[in-house]
Parts: structure tokens; sequence; C-alpha cells
């Protein structure tokens, strides 16, 4: 897999958010079920077994207790299951929701301080499944603690990787409520853009080189669902470095940018032989909404869909 692209997807775009974390850890409490951490002190027995995105084995009898979440999505999924009080580690970028940032900062999403996260004493780590990542998962498996490896590049992974997060913590029910709650929001943006033109854009993910989002990335999911058409959408990689003059040639009806970005755009000029520039077509996204395929992913179609559709959606 392409290492910026998947770097891209859900980790460059929350490094743009740069938000300081706190680093105290969240204690557990002896209720469960609420989106502020709280958690059983009880750890229920389980029955799951399954191969990773790595290949490995993952194998559990008992649901754990001390995880690390190297994973932004996976860190706002936790807390959306109810079991945010059992994170005992989590990246710089995972900001969201706000209780996140009373776990322990451990650094790095990719290629992480192996010693800072065995010091926190884990009973699971969550690794995102990139070739940057494979020494990080060989190591923890060397030291005999259970590592789980997901990638989870597209809207269409986020059933899958919620499910796995219900089977782990013994609590499927509330897996599939989170699952239906995103799905519903999904569809009734899906509906409200169905019969709306669809403006082709052009999501301009970095500068220098010029990266765009291409069809591997659950932002040309959203923005499909939003009624856009992504101008790389062809392109079957999360992220793509292309040049201005392809963009150009390509001629998208809009582009979408986050606010620094827009700005450099609108004043470098080469950037004015696109027509979306030259007509003032730039929209700047919710850096702090859209960024990586997690519990918000509804939230963040409804914020795209009233950018390339305004008054589509109350």
């Amino acid at each position: 897999m392409h290492h910026r692209g998947s770097l891209f997807n859900w980790v460059a775009l929350a490094a743009a958010l740069a938000a300081s974390a706190a680093c105290e850890q969240q204690p557990a409490r002896a209720t469960r079920g609420d989106s502020s951490g709280s958690v059983s002190v009880q750890s229920p027995a389980v029955s799951f077994t399954m191969v990773d995105d790595f290949g490995d084995t993952l194998a559990l009898r008992t649901s754990p207790r001390r995880i690390v979440s190297l994973n932004p999505a996976t860190t706002e999924l936790f807390f959306a299951l109810g079991a945010g009080g059992r994170l005992v580690g989590r990246t710089q970028f995972d900001n969201y929701p706000p209780a996140a940032r009373a776990v322990p900062d451990l650094g790095n999403a990719m290629q992480p301080s192996v010693e800072a996260v065995l010091g926190v004493r884990p009973d699971l780590v969550l690794l995102y499944a990139s070739n940057m990542n494979r020494d990080a998962a060989t190591r923890f498996h060397a030291a005999g603690v259970p590592t789980l490896t997901l990638r989870g590049d597209r809207i269409a992974d986020f059933r899958r990787t919620v499910m796995i997060l219900g089977r782990i913590l013994g609590d499927t029910v509330t897996a599939s409520v989170v699952v239906d709650s995103v799905s519903r929001t999904l569809g009734v943006v899906r509906a409200a853009t169905a019969s709306l033109p669809r403006p082709t854009t052009f999501w301009k993910a970095w500068d220098s080189p010029v990266i765009a989002i291409g069809g591997g990335s659950f932002l040309t999911d959203l923005v499909e669902i939003a009624g856009g058409r992504n101008i790389y959408g062809d392109d079957p990689r999360p992220s793509l470095d292309v040049t201005i003059e392809d963009v150009v040639r390509r001629d998208p009806d809009v582009v979408i940018a986050g606010p620094e970005s827009s700005e450099r755009m609108r004043a470098q000029p080469a950037w004015r032989a696109l027509r979306a520039v030259r007509d003032g077509h730039i929209v700047v996204f919710d850096t702090m909404l859209v960024g990586r395929p997690g519990v918000r992913l509804g939230e963040a179609a409804v914020s795209i869909a009233r950018l390339l559709h305004p008054g589509s959606i109350p």
C-alpha cells in the first residue's frame, strides 16, 4: 500500500488539527455504557479468534481491560462503545471525544515506540495495518502482547471494524447500535442528494507535492454520498501524487481543501489556471470533523453535502 496515502487517510488530516493532549490516564469507573469512558470493572469471558490484516491470529478468552489504541478511528470507537475507560494509551492525534485527551499519549501511530507501549502493560494493542507498522506488530507479538492490526480505508470497512471491537469487548449489541446509527445518517444524506447535479471535485490533501484523495479513501465515499464525484475516484489508491497540470486538465467544478491549504492555493499563481480557483469554487471542510473513518462519518457526510449542495440538508 502507498505509505503516504495510508498515513494521510486518518493521521495526516488529524495532524493538521494539531491539538495538544493531556497525558493523564482516565480512571476506570464502576458503571458502563456512557460516552465518558465508564466501564465495568469485570472482564467478561469471550471466545474470539480472527486472522487480522497482517495475517496474524488474535485469540482472546477474556475481554481486554488495558487497551492501547494506536489508531484515532478505533480510539473514537472504543469511547462510542462505552469502553473508553479501558484505554491506557493512544496516539498524539487522538483528540475526540474530549475524554480521549485524558488517556496517556504514547506518541506516533506509525512506527510507534514499542517500549512506550509495553511500559503501560497492555493486554491488547490495536495498530493500523500499514507496512510501516509491521516491525512494531512483530515485536508486540514477540513480547506476548495480543495485537490486532486492521485496515479501514473505506466506509465499507467501518461496520467490520466496529463489530470486531464489539466482539472483543463482549458487547455486539452496542456495536450494532453504533453501526446502525451511522448508517442511517449516511442514508439520509445519500437520499437528500440523489436527485441533485453531481459536481466534479478535487480533494486537495497536500501542497508539496500536490496530493489528491483517490478512490481508495473513505473521503471519496463521503463525496459520493454527499452528491459529488471525485475526479480521481477512478484511481484505487487512497491518495496519489498529481500535477497541477493534470488537475487543470480534469477541470473539477469544486476544490475541497483545508483552511490553510485553501489559502495557499489561492495565493499560488499556478493554481489560477484552474477554473474552480478563478471562479472562487474552493470549499473548506471542517478539519475537526472530517478526517478519519470513525463514529462521526454520518456528521462528516452532512458537512460535505452542505458544502457541495447548500440547503440540501436542513
